[in-house]
């Protein structure tokens, strides 16, 4: 009987355990509930019909895509080379596929390092002309664990107020002091670099190319102050390579200032029609990333279809100069035509052509407009913008035709006169 009664009580005793456990944990989630119920701003852009997020492409990426059911013109890519869909690309993929499996299993640290990663970090040091460069599985992933590790306490990182969120999350992690300047302002990037230490390490960050307004850093500038103030440089060049300078080199190279700048950090993910991304720079930074840098060490490798795919791409660039000449050819011709029509596009000097709205409302109306008719267009809002800065990016691929554009100018004029933006 005794025995009856404890296990009686037992059992009673766990479904009481039990039973706090289960309010427990509907309690915590119930926090993270409450928190975010009210978050409902894309909602309200759905209910009103212009969402313009997440649309799903049934086909390769190229001037023309299939999205919901048809065919638009793809003005809202970053692969300004248009290899994407190339079939030298696709090959060399499919080739490293069958030799290496669909993955690594592993980091580079450990496992995962391929003999193809080693041939593609040498063909990336050389082409960048530095010592030595390092791969990683995202471009995000570069600039979020350099950053994180180059500079630390007593160190100072100066960034561009609009450098990319990635350069953003990897100044955040590092113990370094923070600090920035306005948008190219050179007189505010001397103010902040005057006030500073002379022998403490100071870094100075900056997009290559910004990536919604287009324009480029002022390198030659930055170069004169870092060796007025003692401080190094990094450049991200996501959107310079395949664009710029010799073969597709970047802004570094484009302004001939390469050796002035310390790391030259690219992507994978737009003119190299992959996905992953680099850092380059001389072999004792590169040696202590290599054994140091988080984002590297501790996450799984490119995969070999995808490291295969950069390095085709790689070389296709560096061998055919008529598709970069062919992507500034119609960069000039949309360029010419916008200013012709109207449009406020701002400092660009790229294949980056921001069309400005100024309005979010009639951002997201001009994007729903502009795909109904046909076109392919990103949406630039808060936080990648200013409120009174809004915008829409129109973006050109080396294999766009200037009959692709024209249609695309002609679209897009006619929904920014009909909705007062341009007259």
């Amino acid at each position: 009987m005794k025995k009856i009664c404890f296990i009686t009580s037992f059992l009673y005793l766990c479904s009481q355990i039990q039973g706090k456990q289960i309010k427990v944990h509907l309690l915590i989630m119930g926090q993270l509930q409450d928190r975010y119920k009210n978050y409902r701003e894309p909602q309200k852009f759905m209910e009103a019909g212009v969402y313009p997020y997440f649309r799903a492409i049934t086909s390769k990426q190229g001037t023309e895509v299939e999205m919901e059911g048809h065919r638009v013109l793809m003005f809202g890519s970053n692969a300004y080379t248009g290899l994407t869909g190339d079939e030298r690309v696709i090959a060399a993929a499919h080739k490293a596929l069958d030799k290496y499996g669909s993955g690594c299993a592993g980091s580079r640290f450990l496992n995962g390092t391929l003999d193809i990663h080693v041939q593609l970090e040498k063909e990336l040091a050389e082409f960048e002309g530095k010592d030595e460069a390092l791969c990683f599985s995202t471009g995000f992933s570069v600039n979020q664990g350099v950053l994180a590790m180059v500079v630390g306490k007593g160190d100072y990182i100066i960034c561009d107020d609009r450098d990319h969120a990635s350069i953003v999350d990897g100044r955040r992690l590092s113990f370094a002091r923070q600090l920035h300047y306005k948008h190219n302002d050179m007189e505010d990037l001397e103010r902040v670099l005057e006030g500073l230490p002379r022998e403490a390490v100071k870094l100075i960050v900056v997009d290559g190319v910004f990536s919604m307004e287009g324009d480029l850093a002022k390198l030659p500038e930055i170069v004169a102050l870092k060796h007025k103030y003692n401080c190094s440089i990094m450049v991200d060049e996501a959107h310079g390579i395949g664009v710029f300078g010799r073969q597709g080199r970047g802004v570094c190279d484009h302004f001939g200032l390469t050796d002035e700048v310390d790391l030259i950090m690219g992507t994978f993910s737009k003119s190299l029609a992959s996905i992953g991304g680099f850092i380059a720079g001389d072999k004792d930074t590169i040696n202590y990333l290599r054994h140091t840098c988080r984002t590297y060490i501790f996450s799984a490798s490119d995969t070999p279809a995808a490291t295969a795919a950069a390095m085709e791409a790689l070389h296709i660039i560096q061998q055919e100069p008529e598709r970069l000449e062919h992507l500034w050819a119609v960069t000039r011709y949309a360029l010419k035509r916008f200013r012709e029509e109207g449009f406020e596009i701002g400092d660009t000097e790229s294949p980056i052509i921001p069309l400005y709205v100024h309005d979010v409302d009639k951002t997201f109306m001009v994007t729903k407009l502009a795909f109904e008719n046909g076109v392919f267009i990103n949406p630039v809002i808060p936080p990648a913008c200013a409120p009174q800065d809004t915008l829409v990016r129109f973006a050109l691929m080396a294999t766009h035709t200037e009959e692709q554009v024209e249609h695309g100018v002609q679209v897009l004029k006619k929904i920014f006169v009909d909705l007062g933006i341009i007259k």
